[in-house]
């Protein structure tokens, strides 16, 4: 059984400020199949546009709210929304709240940093 306590996943932070804590992913569990981590961004702050040719990606809004862009297509997003983002799809959220916003991002395969490809 593998089971991770949140308050055992140390944060880290990216280039473009995202926070995050890897839950269950390749860095600190047995995975197989997919990965997820919790993301957090200050106010005003965004992901740096991105895709993957080989994961699909899912975020689920825990708090606060965004502008969602999957190629090029922009959506308003909320605490309580699933976002599913396809193979291949450049995208980018940016938080347009006051607070922190923060969601639980899911990658299937688990995501690697090889896989990760910028603007």
């Amino acid at each position: 059984m593998e089971v991770r306590a949140y308050r055992d996943a140390e944060p880290f932070t990216t280039t473009d400020g995202s926070t995050i804590r890897s839950l269950l992913d390749l860095s600190v569990s047995p995975v197989a199949n997919h990965s997820m981590a919790e993301a957090a961004l200050p106010p005003g702050g965004q992901t740096d546009r991105h895709h993957h040719k080989v994961s699909e990606e899912m975020y689920y809004l825990v708090e606060g709210e965004a502008l969602m862009e999957i190629d090029g297509e922009e959506r308003a997003v909320a605490a309580g929304d699933a976002i599913l983002i396809p193979v291949g799809s450049w995208h980018q959220i940016t938080n347009t709240g006051s607070g922190e916003m923060r969601m639980i991002v899911t990658c299937a395969p688990p995501w690697t940093a090889e896989d990760t490809y910028f603007d």
